[in-house]
């Protein structure tokens, strides 16, 4: 077997006699070689709890083994499971037996109390035995001097009055016997094993909490700590080893688990204030079997809670702005203006409305001014409110609760609100909201709070929002379809784009970022394209703005040529040279043909699919068809 203990799995047992008891035990212990190291230790008393605190660090004992008086005193003077060495029926009657046939005047004497059943046999078979007890070495002598005068002859005793007797002058006869001794280590070999599977548990508990974020404790019946992780400790301002076996109500009344234990009743989220800091606290009880042998107490950080809260809120819909405002390409006079307005911007909580045409980089402004912001760590949600039916952007917007109707989810949905929660939420084509979710915004707004579809209680929020629009608004709330008031709401910081046709400046250095970008997917397509693009639009009006600069470069680089077939729209209509030479009307009228080709063009592209169409031309539904009809003349 491995001799280094460091490496020894068996069980360390160490079997603490002196006088007879040590040589009994010196004589047994070697039958258990292969089954527990048990090391003899021949000291007494204030000796042996010395030498075995000394070997404790370099040596760890599992179980000690003793008898009588010494046991008790080890059990009282030291944190180790201790194993009795006890006298059973059996080894008591051999042993009288062997001292009456030495002699009629026999004394059993005994550790603690006398042996009831010892008188009942004494009388049944007619036999002269004096019990005496002792609970002190001075007892012990007393008691040998009190027997020696009374004309005694034979003791049956444990080893220190046995050696007693026998220095007295009378014949004294060890009370142990092997088999005694044998159940003894079998005993506290079944112990060791037992307190081992018991620390193994415990440490794999201890592993697995510590892990944790949150505090956790575990008491047992009489609330002392058990089990405890880094948390904890950090809340009580102590370590571990002086935290364990401490009744935790004496540790901290504020987080005592006394009344879970007696009333066994589980208690959750009950806020506290402790050593200056607020926890949020959650009691159960440990049962087993239907017993209560325990509880546990777990202590929560409301900031960790909000922001897990956060995440969940954000997860699967939200993600951070990709567009940085010095990203964004152009350096007009205009350009500059509007990244110097939206880094003023970021630095304030109130609304944003942008306005601007339709491809004139809206949402990259958003982002740009969400990057830019204290919220730039948090989640960007965009919202094209063009998008979806009013019932579908409800609840997209608001999200909804369990059965609020026909098919919904059995968990409810988290809406864009929620989702954007701590972050920014970017409402894009604001102008055609339908005016019903129109009066919910504004609540949100005034409120900070939403209201899922199917609740009835609202859930707050900490929201930035940034609107924008291609509409002018004056005109939507004159006929009705917008409401003022949600427009003073909205229109707290305005930040107006204007159209590439009046930043024609930026004309180059925007169509060389886009073509690059582009003639990466294509491998590389030759610059001149870009060139012969430039030259044929010269003079055009852009009623698309950078979105169909962006696809005009993208058509190119595909076909791998800038000719008339490829780009009619070039061909059809240009602006003039100078305000002087053309007036409004025909200008008008060049803008509204080119609109129409660029929407049947991409109409044909997206094979008469509408919603395609909105979504390749960034526009609403509802555009598209006031655009067809106004050029059809309906």
């Amino acid at each position: 077997m491995p001799s280094d203990p460091a490496i020894d799995p068996r069980p360390r047992i160490v079997a603490v006699g002196f006088h007879r008891l040590k040589q009994l035990l010196r004589e047994v212990a070697p039958e258990y070689a292969a089954r527990a190291r048990v090391d003899v230790l021949d000291r007494g008393f204030e000796e042996a709890l010395a030498e075995i605190e000394a070997q404790r660090p370099q040596r760890p004992i599992d179980v000690l083994v003793a008898a009588g008086l010494h046991g008790d005193y080890l059990r009282s003077h030291i944190d180790l499971p201790v194993v009795m060495v006890k006298v059973g029926g059996y080894d008591l009657m051999l042993a009288l037996a062997q001292a009456r046939a030495l002699s009629s005047r026999i004394a059993l004497v005994t550790f603690g109390k006398v042996r009831a059943e010892v008188e009942q046999f004494s009388r049944l078979f007619g036999l002269d035995i004096v019990q005496r007890s002792y609970q002190s070495e001075e007892q012990a002598g007393a008691c040998v001097d009190e027997l020696r005068a009374a004309g005694t002859e034979v003791v049956v005793a444990p080893g220190l009055v046995a050696d007693l007797a026998e220095a007295a002058g009378m014949t004294g006869l060890l009370l142990y016997s092997p088999d005694a001794v044998r159940q003894a280590i079998d005993d506290a070999i079944e112990v060791a094993r037992t307190a081992r599977i018991a620390t193994a548990k415990r440490e794999r508990l201890n592993a697995i909490i510590a892990q944790l974020r949150d505090g956790v404790v575990a008491v047992d019946v009489d609330e002392r700590i058990e089990a405890l992780n880094p948390p904890v400790e950090r809340l009580l301002g102590l370590p571990r080893a002086q935290l364990l076996g401490r009744r935790l109500g004496e540790v901290a009344p504020e987080l005592s688990l006394q009344r879970t234990l007696r009333d066994g009743v589980d208690e959750t989220d009950e806020v506290a204030r402790l050593h200056g800091r607020t926890v949020v606290l959650s009691r159960r009880g440990i049962h087993e079997r239907g017993v209560t042998t325990g509880a546990v107490l777990t202590c929560q950080d409301p900031a960790s809670i909000q922001r897990a809260e956060r995440n969940l809120r954000a997860r699967a819909t939200a993600r951070g702005a990709r567009w940085r405002l010095d990203d964004i390409v152009g350096d007009s006079a205009p350009m500059r203006e509007a990244r110097r307005l939206a880094a003023r911007y970021a630095r304030s909580e109130a609304t944003v409305l942008i306005v601007g045409e339709s491809g004139t980089g809206k949402e990259l402004f958003a982002q740009g001014l969400h990057a830019a912001s204290r919220r730039a760590h948090q989640p960007f949600v965009a919202v094209n409110c063009a998008a979806f039916p009013e019932a579908l952007l409800e609840s997209e917007l608001f999200g909804y609760d369990e059965g609020a109707f026909t098919g919904a989810r059995k968990a409810g949905k988290v809406g864009l609100f929620e989702a954007a929660h701590h972050g920014t939420i970017f409402l894009d084509e604001i102008g055609e909201m339908p005016v019903s979710l129109q009066t919910r915004l504004l609540r949100v707004l005034q409120e900070r709070e939403i209201l899922r579809v199917g609740a009835t209680e609202p859930t707050p929020i900490d929201v930035r929002v940034v609107a924008a629009t291609h509409r002018a608004l004056d005109e939507r709330i004159a006929v009705g379809a917008f409401r003022r008031d949600l427009y003073y709401r909205l229109n707290i910081l305005r930040l107006q784009l204007v159209p590439l046709r009046e930043r024609l400046d930026d004309l180059p250095a925007l169509a060389a970022h886009l073509f690059d970008k582009l003639a990466m997917r294509a491998a590389g397509a030759p610059a001149a394209l870009l060139d012969a693009l430039l030259a044929r639009a010269q003079g055009y009006a852009w009623p698309g703005n950078v979105r169909e600069l962006e696809n005009m470069i993208e058509r190119v680089v595909g076909a791998g040529e800038a000719s008339a077939a490829l780009l009619p729209e070039l061909g059809a209509a240009h602006l003039p040279q100078s305000a002087d030479t053309a007036d409004a009307a025909p200008l008008a009228a060049r803008r509204a043909a080119s609109e129409r080709a660029t929407i049947l063009r991409v109409l044909a592209e997206c094979g008469g699919d509408r919603a395609a169409a909105c979504a390749a031309l960034g526009i609403g539904r509802t555009t598209l068809w006031r655009k067809l009809r106004a050029a059809d003349g309906s």
